[in-house]
């Protein structure tokens, strides 16, 4: 009998290469999926420029093997897929030609975090992948494949501002404008929180914040994101003030809710420098190299100080209820698109970011 295959974007040895691979086949509870749209996420970029790092930190953190950097990779974790066949011991819940999304993990005894297993699991840098079953979410007609490829990273955002908790009365200033950064705008957007100011050194970057509705955009070499912050957030009425300290008693702003979306080194204690007093700061960045900062920034000014990553199941859910119900805007976030064979030159593109925020692997093209 002869092994099917498909065309798959591999990662070994820190290079992505297009090659025939054999066709996954699902397991019990799985279904068999053809890949319809996969954002290229700042997470694959890191695997493919510091996978033995990524590895590395996820495994002395969790105790967990999340990929294991020797062994060749199908990267890909934010994908909108076409049901094609569903596997043993299915429900059948989903037809054939159904469109889909899902977090990008296989329910198995051990699981499998997709865009991150070995080639027999593979992500979305490929025409076909596995799913489970039980994760499975469909897409409405309505809503493009495209958009709907953007429900993870935009869950990603969703996550962060929860863990913001922000108030109705909380001024937010997002630090750096790639995906994850106008994703949390345009969450920010959807809450209707605001004014939202946004800070980035890249113009593009800054035309898409505005574009995603941030109210005040700065180059941070011109213009303090702070100083903006004092300049809206000043209020009169003692019962808006913020939060304050005995350190600080005289506080008359509305709360600071800083998010930190950068993710290299040096940029957390920029952002406790800068921060005004009893600011909450949640780092949603990825950093993969070593940091400091001065706790005495966030003793002395009482921040609060979150790290967020990932999402629930439930939070994922909603993204793609606000998606569908056109509560939260997503397509600017796409500013480019690419066939199998476009994939490694797009990911070495997105390390200039006057080109693109978000790639999108289209196999079909």
């Amino acid at each position: 009998m002869t092994t099917q295959t498909m065309q798959a974007v591999v990662l070994h040895n820190g290079s992505l290469e297009l090659t025939d691979v054999p066709l996954p086949e699902p397991g019990p509870g799985e279904v068999l999926v053809r890949t319809l749209a996969n954002g290229i996420c700042g997470t694959d970029l890191h695997c493919v420029a510091h996978s033995h790092a990524l590895a590395a930190g996820v495994k002395a953190v969790t105790g967990a093997d999340m990929l294991d950097p020797d062994r060749p990779v199908v990267l890909g974790h934010e994908f909108c897929a076409e049901v094609v066949r569903n596997g043993p011991d299915t429900q059948g819940t989903f037809a054939p030609g159904t469109r889909v999304v899902s977090p990008p993990m296989l329910a198995r005894p051990v699981p499998v975090n997709l865009g991150f297993g070995g080639v027999d699991a593979p992500g979305g840098f490929a025409e076909y992948m596995v799913l489970s079953e039980v994760l499975l979410m469909p897409v409405p007609d309505h809503l493009s494949s495209e958009v709907a490829s953007l429900t993870e990273p935009l869950a990603v955002a969703l996550h962060a501002v929860n863990r913001g908790a922000l108030g109705s009365d909380d001024v937010p200033v997002v630090i750096g404008c790639g995906p994850i950064g106008l994703a949390v705008i345009a969450v920010l957007k959807m809450r209707g929180v605001g004014p939202v100011i946004a800070a980035d050194f890249s113009p593009a970057r800054r035309a898409l914040a505005a574009e995603m509705g941030a109210d005040i955009v700065v180059d941070p070499r011109e213009t303090s994101p702070y100083d903006s912050w004092h300049e809206v957030a000043a209020v009169d009425d003692p019962a808006r003030h913020g939060r304050q300290t005995a350190l600080f008693p005289e506080l008359p702003y509305r709360p600071s809710v800083v998010f930190e979306c950068v993710g290299v080194p040096g940029v957390i204690q920029q952002v406790l420098a800068g921060a005004p007093a009893c600011s909450r700061v949640v780092v949603a960045g990825l950093c993969m190299a070593e940091d400091t900062f001065l706790p005495t920034f966030g003793v002395l000014k009482e921040i609060d100080l979150v790290f967020s990553l990932y999402y629930t199941v439930e939070e994922f859910a909603r993204t793609l209820g606000h998606l569908a119900a056109g509560e939260l805007r997503a397509d600017p976030l796409i500013t480019g698109r690419v066939g199998l064979d476009g994939v490694a030159d797009a990911c070495r593109g997105l390390a200039d970011p006057e080109k693109d925020a978000k790639v999108l692997i289209v196999p079909a093209l």
